[in-house]
């Protein structure tokens, strides 16, 4: 009978195999964590200086002493300004605002973040078919002019209307007739002394409408003029 051959090694236990499996992995595990948690300096502040950089700050000179400190001073004297501006028209606005509610006039604030939309109702603003305004509405014209001149931002009139059909001598559709009430308010800024390069006219007439055209409350929210004003 053929002798039973003895092992030279005996056999590793079949827990160690899976002990060792998973330190290698929790090895990993760590050197991975480590290697997260480690940040190049000089990337962060390059990242920093490109940042700065894009939202108006000044260039941003990294020196090897300025890479040793922890604190970088960060300037932005083009952006703090914009704010400032920002919030003084918001302020100038709500105004206005007030003020034409006191006389019965519908106006809104809408803001979408640097966007901002000035919203009047045009019945006390201009004649029914006409693009030429009331008499006593222009004063508010030349006050929202005056108080919006300061910030210095864009803006561009938008003229709306709702959807009833109009065809007069002047004017053959509604949407002619709101891109001359816009071009006509923006002729009064000009007058008061906004810059021109600031300045644009559109008309839409009655297609962006804000609410359904189906009662004459919401065809009244439709007849409109918007300042839009980028302050970004």
């Amino acid at each position: 009978m053929a002798r039973k051959k003895k092992e030279e090694c005996k056999k590793m236990p079949g827990w160690l195999i899976s002990f060792g499996d998973l330190m290698s992995l929790l090895l990993t595990f760590f050197i991975l964590l480590f290697s997260m948690g480690t940040i190049s300096l000089e990337k962060f502040h390059m990242v920093i200086k490109g940042v700065t950089e894009s939202l108006g700050g000044r260039k941003v000179y990294l020196e090897q002493k300025l890479l040793n400190q922890s604190n970088v001073p960060l300037e932005f004297p083009q952006m703090y300004p914009k704010m400032k501006r920002k919030k003084m028209l918001t302020k100038e606005l709500l105004e206005i605002q007030k003020q034409l509610k006191k006389e019965g006039i519908q106006a809104d604030i809408i803001q979408h973040g640097s966007i901002i939309r000035f919203r009047i109702n045009t019945d006390r603003f201009f004649p029914p078919g006409s693009a030429t305004p009331y008499p006593e509405a222009i004063p508010y014209i030349f006050d929202i002019c005056r108080r919006m001149k300061p910030a210095g931002f864009t803006v561009v009139i938008e003229g709306h209307t709702d959807n009833t059909p109009i065809k007069t001598k002047k004017y053959s559709s509604n949407l002619e007739l709101s891109a001359f009430r816009a071009l006509n308010i923006l002729k009064m800024f000009l007058q008061c002394g906004y810059p021109e390069k600031l300045l644009a006219a559109r008309g839409y007439g009655p297609y962006r409408p804000v609410a359904p055209n189906d009662t004459p409350k919401n065809r009244a929210k439709n007849r409109r003029v918007e300042f839009v004003i980028d302050a970004s």
